[in-house]
C-alpha cells in the first residue's frame, strides 16, 4: 500500500527584504502528524506531497558511511560533529549547503535556537536567526521516502511557501529551503507513544527505527534532510539542550554557541581512526 505525505509545517517567511525565521517550534506529541505516513494514494501536484511505498523504503540513515561518501564536519564552540551527506536524494539542498560551507559562509555563525533537548537550529550570521540576504534561501524543497528525521538527522529549514491564487484557495504550493539547518536529537518515546507508533505505522521497520534510534517523527516529510550524524552525537545532544532565554517562538541560548566552521570532505575510515587517537 502506498502512502502520501503532505508537508505543510515549519515555514519561514521574508520580512523587510531579509529572510527571517518564523518556525513552528511547538512539537505536537502523539502520532497525529505521523498519520501522513499512513494514508492512501494521492497524486503529487507539487512538492507538497510525496508518495511513500512502505515495501521499498530504504532506511539509509541507519547504515554506516562508506569510503568516499561526502561528509560535513561541523566545528562548534562545544565540540565537533560529523554527518554524511545525501546528494543522491537531496541534490539541490546538498549543493547549496556545500557551496555555502566551501565559501566560508558558516564560519562564526550562531546556534540560535535550542529546543528542550529535541533539536538545535544553526547557521545564521545573526544572533536572532536572520540571514543577511536571500540569495541562498530559495532552493526548492526535496522530500524522499528514504530520508527521515531520526536522531542525528540534519535538515535544512524551509524558508518560503509560494502559492498561486488557486493554491491559496484550495491548497498546495511550492516550498523552498534555505541556508540554516536543524540538527535533531530526539523526543521522548514513552510506552504509550511507542504503542501508538507501532499500531499506526504501515512500515514496521520505520516505526521500530524511530523507537530504537530516536528522532522527531512529527517532522517526517516536512523538511529536506541533507545528512545523518555518524560521529559526535554527544555534541548534538548538548546543542539541543542549551539553557535558553525564551522570546516568543524563539529559544535563544543564554550564552553564545558558535559554529566555527563547516568543512566538506569525503569519508575515510583511516582518517576517522586517526582522528580518534
Amino acid at each position: 500500500m502506498k502512502i502520501v505525505c503532505n508537508g505543510k509545517d515549519n515555514t519561514m517567511f521574508k520580512k523587510n527584504h531579509v529572510v527571517r525565521l518564523v518556525l513552528i517550534f511547538t512539537l505536537i506529541m502523539g502520532v497525529s502528524s505521523l498519520a501522513v505516513m499512513l494514508g492512501g494514494t494521492m497524486r503529487a501536484r507539487n512538492n507538497s506531497y510525496i508518495t511513500i511505498d512502505p515495501e521499498t523504503i530504504e532506511l539509509v540513515q541507519l547504515n554506516a558511511p562508506k569510503e568516499g561518501d561526502p561528509i560535513a564536519v561541523v566545528d562548534t564552540s562545544l565540540g565537533e560533529y560529523r554527518f554524511v551527506l545525501y546528494p543522491q536524494y537531496s541534490p539541490n539542498a546538498v549543493a547549496n549547503f556545500t557551496e555555502l560551507a566551501n565559501s566560508g559562509y558558516y564560519n562564526n555563525t550562531y546556534v540560535f535556537h535550542s529546543e528542550s533537548g529535541v533539536y538545535s537550529a544553526a547557521g545564521a550570521p545573526n544572533k536572532d536567526g536572520s540571514a543577511n540576504d536571500s540569495s541562498h534561501e530559495l532552493v526548492e524543497r526535496e522530500l524522499n521516502q528514504n530520508l527521515w528525521p531520526f536522531k542525528g538527522a540534519v535538515c535544512v529549514m524551509t524558508t518560503t511557501l509560494k502559492q498561486s491564487f488557486k493554491e491559496k484557495c484550495f491548497g498546495g504550493g511550492t516550498y523552498y529551503n534555505g541556508s540554516r539547518f536543524l540538527t535533531l536529537n530526539t523526543v521522548t518515546f514513552d510506552e504509550d507513544f511507542q504503542k501508538e507508533l507501532r499500531e499506526s505505522s504501515e512500515s514496521e521497520a520505520l516505526a521500530e527505527a524511530f523507537i530504537k534510534h530516536g528522532g522527531v517523527p512529527n517532522f517526517s516529510q516536512q523538511m529536506t534532510v541533507i545528512g545523518q550524524t555518524y560521529s559526535g552525537m554527544d555534541v548534538v545532544e548538548k546543542l539541543a539542550s542549551l539553557e535558553t532565554n525564551n522570546a516568543g517562538i524563539y529559544k535563544f541560548p543564554k550564552e553564545d554557541v558558535i559554529i566555527k566552521s563547516v568543512t566538506i570532505g569525503t569519508y575515510s575510515e583511516k582518517d576517522e581512526d586517526t582522528g580518534k587517537k
